[in-house]
């Protein structure tokens, strides 16, 4: 051996037997890492660090404080892995990382999974939360904590029913994967102290597992993207279609994420994304905007139809349209730019349970020489003496004549005005957009008749209140553009 040589091994370079046993070290460690993927998820530093991903963290703490919480989003933020199967994973084994602010469980629980399909909860759920089929433990559990998975029998091959997960505590957690295409039955009797459900379910369901964790004090954790439009179970977590002001009122938590919630995206991912999506689906997969679905009587987006306030000249006729009703009372005012055949909507009124006089005095505060149309059904008795309602507004000062209610017809004429750009709101008319967002057909092609007084509103206006409408009298306004302009004084925020 030369000299040089005999230094070269001495100094130790890798024998062959040294190689492979440094190949199988690193296969081990590759082994044991795959084996705790969750580990990986939300590092303190980093591009993906954890307190990037806002919407999420959010979505955890509120499990300290709201039995029901939903992250209702766009595609691809993460809310199936990083959400919901990552906060599942954390409670079936009651290993929680050092950040959590959420809510623990120090003892094993009872939960359950469940998404659209039995071949979706496998494709899905089952696959994040073990792995591929044939390598379980790469998923979210990790590989360890793996007692014992149950194929379930069916057409779909295999799928697994149920998980039994070592929790920390030396105690076993149960997990059980649904369906909802298994209807609401099969969500019926055992108590649960956790219950996720990917995707959105009916509401006779998510009912069928608020019950379920009733008496355990258990959560329901909530992750889809909307793509259902404003259905029941939207509308129990977004009232009128808009996220909550105040949770308090709801005593749901909801949070919305965008893909701009996700820094895992990147600009070139989100552009091509986007060029893939059908137009009228961008906003719900995109932003996590409740989609326009074809039960949508006005599928037009609010910021196509919506305008910033602004004061109008008094050379534009004005009018307003009444429908009437103990419960609610709604009253809308057009004004119409002839030269360009604009109609604007401008303010509203919208109250429940108030004397006939309040309303009166309510609209006439706005322009009492503004005339109005009202609802046909107006020629109806009054609530107290029989007297036609319609005759109780007149008496209250009220300019009045009644308005074609054929509804279909009128829904195509402000659907026609819509689509042309015929027809704008000011952004300041909060009960108008709140009322348009849900106005819609149900699977029979019938109209869905709630919270739609505006919607009917806007009909009598169209069809008829345009052939009445009218400017102010001279005596009412001097110059428009004067600082002692008075005539219709409306506050441009809150439309009154």
């Amino acid at each position: 051996m030369s000299k040089q040589n005999a230094i070269s091994t001495r100094a130790g370079d890798p024998t062959r037997q040294a190689k492979i046993e440094y190949a199988e070290l690193l296969a081990e460690r590759a082994r044991r890492l795959s084996g705790r993927k969750i580990d990986r998820y939300y590092p303190d530093t980093g591009t993906l660090r954890r307190e990037l991903y806002v919407p999420h963290q959010r979505f955890f703490e509120a499990g300290t404080k709201y039995k029901e919480r939903a992250i209702i989003s766009a595609n691809r933020i993460g809310k199936s892995e990083g959400v919901g199967g990552y906060e599942l994973t954390l409670h079936l084994t009651g290993q929680y990382p050092k950040w959590w602010a959420g809510r623990r469980f120090e003892q094993p629980i009872q939960a359950w999974a469940a998404g659209d399909t039995s071949q979706t909860v496998r494709d899905i759920i089952q696959a994040k939360l073990l792995g591929p089929i044939g390598d379980y433990g790469t998923g979210l559990l990790p590989r360890d904590l793996i007692i014992e998975t149950k194929n379930k029998a069916g057409s779909v091959p295999d799928t697994v029913e149920s998980i039994a997960v070592r929790h920390v505590s030396g105690g076993v957690s149960h997990l059980g994967l649904k369906s909802y295409d298994q209807k609401r039955k099969s969500f019926q009797g055992t108590e649960q102290d956790v219950i996720w459900l990917d995707e959105e379910c009916s509401l006779g369901i998510y009912a069928e597992c608020l019950l379920r964790t009733m008496t355990t004090d258990g959560l329901i954790m909530c992750t889809f993207t909307p793509l259902l439009g404003l259905s029941e179970t939207v509308l129990s977590f977004m009232p009128g279609g808009k996220l909550p002001e105040n949770t308090e009122e709801t005593g749901k938590f909801v949070v919305n994420a965008t893909w701009d919630d996700a820094p895992h995206l990147t600009e070139k991912q989100k552009t091509e994304l986007l060029a893939s999506i059908p137009a009228y689906q961008r906003d719900a997969r995109s932003k996590g905007i409740p989609q326009l679905g074809s039960g949508a009587i006005y599928p037009l987006l609010e910021e196509d139809i919506t305008i910033e306030p602004f004061e109008m000249p008094p050379t534009w006729p004005k009018v307003f349209a009444l429908d009437v009703g103990w419960n609610r009372t709604a009253a809308l005012w057009g004004a119409w730019d002839q030269q360009s055949d604009i109609v604007y909507l401008y303010s509203e009124h919208y109250m429940g349970k108030a004397e006939t006089i309040i309303h009166a005095d309510s609209i006439k505060s706005r322009g009492g020489w503004i005339p109005g149309v009202i609802d046909p059904a107006s020629a109806g008795a009054g609530q107290a003496d029989g007297k036609r309602m319609v005759d109780i507004y007149v008496d209250h000062g009220l300019n009045l004549g009644y308005a074609d209610n054929a509804r279909e017809a009128g829904i195509q004429a402000v659907w026609h005005r819509l689509s042309t750009g015929k027809l704008k709101v000011f952004n300041s008319l909060r009960n108008f957009f709140a009322e348009y967002r849900i106005y819609r057909r149900d699977e029979n092609g019938k109209i869905v008749k709630e919270n739609d007084h505006l919607m009917d509103a806007c009909r009598y206006l169209i069809m008829s209140g345009l052939a009445v409408a009218t400017t102010a009298p001279p005596e009412e306004y001097q110059d428009w553009r004067s600082s002692n302009y008075q005539t219709d004084s409306v506050d441009l925020v809150t439309g009154y």
